[in-house]
């Protein structure tokens, strides 16, 4: 099965999005791991409709005008990733949960140092946003952007989200 990407510049570096069948199936950073989210063959395209749309949104999160996204989604994981993978899309916006929280909302518990390993490999940054989870001590972890983005990505929400408390 064969993947679509586009390139998307970002204030947190060029990011490649792709998508499959109509759905979008990763956002990757610009200084990639390796390995971290595998994927079959991928084909550049700049018409595809997924990864227009995709654009626009992320355009309007940086923007500070979209703290919500309304994409389909394609997982690509095993089950329990799945499970903190869809557990990171119920953390509002400007707001974080730590891993063990994320643990016991997944009904896990114990296996912190798992959703921990499952938010490392989470394909769809941003969108998901593993960026919204941090130590038990409230301090920043490591993200596959770097911490530098991290803490961008928890700025630009927690100043959007003080706006809208506001009004």
């Amino acid at each position: 099965m064969s993947y679509e990407y586009t390139l998307m510049p970002s204030p947190v570096g060029q990011l490649t999005l792709v998508a499959r069948d109509g759905k979008l199936t990763a956002i990757l950073w610009e200084k990639e791991r390796p390995n971290r989210v595998r994927l079959g063959a991928l084909q550049e395209v700049n018409n595809s409709p997924v990864l227009l749309e995709t654009q626009r949104q992320l355009k309007e999160y940086f923007a500070g005008t979209r703290n919500r996204f309304e994409l389909d989604l394609d997982f690509a994981g095993t089950d329990f990733q799945k499970k903190v993978w869809q557990a990171l899309l119920t953390i509002p916006f400007g707001e974080t949960r730590s891993y063990s929280q994320i643990a016991v909302q997944i009904g896990h518990p114990k296996a912190v140092r798992a959703v921990g390993a499952a938010n490392g490999r989470n394909p769809i940054s941003i969108v998901a946003p593993c960026h919204r989870v941090i130590g038990a001590s409230g301090g920043l972890t490591g993200f596959a952007g770097g911490l530098e983005a991290k803490q961008y990505l928890l700025e630009l929400e927690d100043a959007e989200a003080a706006k809208v408390a506001l009004y």
